[in-house]
Parts: structure tokens; C-alpha cells; sequence
């Protein structure tokens, strides 16, 4: 499993709340839900972002936009548009001044906005909101900002997330996360593969023909034990050498990674209940759960039983 590959596992994958979002002009929706993150594939007409501190990002028909919480911010079509409802925590939709808001807005299944039935909508935007953010998926989006517009007019997966959103079927939620997960994913690989963009240095290394090859091994076989002699031999070089060129690409020495992926992993499997402290250790490479609880503690600050405690709602 690589970074981005990790994005599909965590928690979130099973907890993304969709909808299909129809509004007429003028419109503007007051976001202050808190969500970790959101995703907003735009299907039809423009919007504008607005966060408090003046902050500003337009999108089209076409784009992906991802939003890092917890800032507030509006979505709106133009600046003259009065706040048509006001998205709290957990979904709740309010009137600016508190008002429950008319049923009418409720369009039928996963569909929700202004727009008269029948009447084609000034704007159409696909969301989706992600209760919870993954370690795994917070190292790779903490290399984003808050607000990130991706030209995705070109992406596939846009069209069949747009048409399964209306359906209902057995395992349906199950595919709608799928899908959303994937237009995360290729939106910020495309991102990240732009000539100017601030990639982060362990995604840029993964291309490199030998740093990317222990990369993947690491990531493909976190339990392994991995060493430095271990990784440049797979990778065809000398240990000094090796262990060189992966401080100066990745930015950090080759077991300082292992370590760090090994136990971003282990945060996330955390979040999981049924899992014991023992299993994690074995599923990431740690002989016991005592070495494991050590390794976390030392590096996060807190101990196993103290992270999970602050993970319950």
C-alpha cells in the first residue's frame, strides 16, 4: 500500500455522507459544519468560496474542490446572493436567523437544494463529507491548503459518481465511498503531477527509480523487518549510498520513514474497537504490543489507550 493507496483504507471510507446539492440563482450556502474534510464535484454552473478572513477561489462545472476544516466559509453564486440556509455540525440546516428550513428543499433521494423540480438548476454540485480524517490521509492532505480548486473536467469517475448518486441499490453506500475515495484520489494525484506544483517530497521520491522501489516495499510490506542493509539491496545500491539518496529525496532517513509509517498506520488501525493493541503490533512490524505501545508513546505523545480514549465521541 502506498500514500495514496492509503486514502482508501482509513475510517473514512465508511463514514462519507453524500449529497447532490440543485440551487437557482442567487443562492449561498453558509458552511460551519466542521467537517475535516469535503469534496465538491462540480457538475453544472460556477460558485464562489468565501472564507471570513477574505480568502477567495472560484470553481466551475467540471472542477474538484477539497476543503480542509475547521473554518467557516460560504458557497455562493454571486456576492449579492442572501444566505439561503446555514449547514451546522452533523448535517443540520438552518435559516440564517435559526429557522427550521421548508421540506420542499428535500428533493428526493440524496438531493437537496432550491431548484424546482422540473426546472433545470443555475447550479449542481456533488459533496461529500468526510466525518472522520485518517492519519494516513491527513499526512497527505496537510500538503494541501484549506481550499484546493482541481480542473477535473477530464476525469471519468466525476460521471459515475454523478449518476450513482440518485440511486438506490443494495451495497450503495459502500459504492458511493468507493467512488468518492477514488475522485479524491486521482483529484489530488493530478494535483500533485502538475509542473508547478509543491509536491511533497516522499510523493515526488516514489517516482525516483530507486528511493521509490523501497517506498513501495515499505509500503506494500510494513511488517516486514525492514533495515537499512535490507532496503538498499533490494534497491540495488550500497547501504551508505542508499541511505544518502533517500535522506536527501524523502527527507527523512530510511528508518526514521519506516518508523513513521508504521505507526501513521497504526493510529488509524487504532480507530477500530475490535482491534487489540497485540494484533496492530503485529500487522505493522512490532514484536509485541508493549514494544508497539513504547514506539507510539514516544512519538506521539500519549500512550495507545490515551489515543483512542480522545478518538471516542
Amino acid at each position: 500500500m502506498d500514500s495514496m493507496s492509503g486514502l482508501l483504507d482509513g475510517p473514512r471510507a465508511q463514514s462519507a455522507f453524500l449529497l447532490r446539492v440543485v440551487m437557482t440563482s442567487p443562492w449561498a450556502l453558509r458552511v460551519r459544519d466542521e467537517a475535516p474534510l469535503t469534496v465538491v464535484v462540480m457538475t453544472t454552473g460556477a460558485v464562489t468560496i468565501t472564507y471570513d478572513d477574505g480568502t477567495r477561489l472560484q470553481a466551475a462545472a467540471g472542477d474538484i474542490v477539497i476543503l480542509r476544516g475547521p473554518d467557516p466559509y460560504v458557497f455562493a453564486d454571486t456576492d449579492r446572493a442572501d444566505i439561503t440556509a446555514v449547514i451546522h455540525p452533523d448535517g443540520v440546516c438552518r435559516t440564517e436567523n435559526g429557522a427550521t428550513l421548508p421540506d420542499h428543499m428535500s428533493l428526493g433521494v440524496r438531493t437537496w437544494g432550491n431548484a424546482q423540480p422540473g426546472h433545470h438548476p443555475d447550479a449542481e454540485m456533488l459533496i461529500g463529507i468526510y466525518a472522520v480524517e485518517g492519519e494516513v490521509s491527513a499526512r497527505l492532505l496537510g500538503a494541501v491548503d484549506r481550499a484546493t480548486v482541481i480542473p477535473g473536467a477530464d476525469n471519468p469517475l466525476t460521471a459515475v459518481l454523478d449518476a450513482e448518486m440518485g440511486r438506490e441499490a443494495p451495497g450503495q453506500e459502500a459504492v458511493l465511498n468507493r467512488l468518492l475515495d477514488l475522485v479524491l484520489v486521482t483529484g489530488l494525484r493530478s494535483w500533485f503531477d502538475r509542473p508547478d506544483a509543491p509536491t511533497p517530497r516522499w510523493y515526488a521520491a516514489q517516482s525516483d527509480p530507486v528511493v521509490g522501489v523501497a517506498l513501495r516495499l515499505v509500503h506494500h510490506n510494513v511488517a516486514h523487518p525492514w533495515t537499512v542493509t535490507t532496503l538498499a539491496a533490494a534497491a540495488g545500491m550500497s547501504r551508505s549510498a542508499f541511505s544518502r539518496r533517500f535522506t536527501e529525496l524523502v527527507g527523512t532517513a530510511p528508518m526514521t520513514y519506516v518508523t513513521q509509517w508504521r505507526l501513521t498506520l497504526a493510529a488509524d488501525l487504532f480507530a477500530d474497537p475490535a482491534r487489540t493493541l497485540e494484533s496492530v503490533a503485529h500487522e505493522i512490524g512490532y514484536g509485541s504490543a508493549f514494544a508497539l505501545s513504547a514506539a507510539f508513546t514516544r512519538h506521539r505523545g500519549v500512550s495507545p489507550r490515551e489515543f483512542r480514549r480522545h478518538l471516542r465521541p
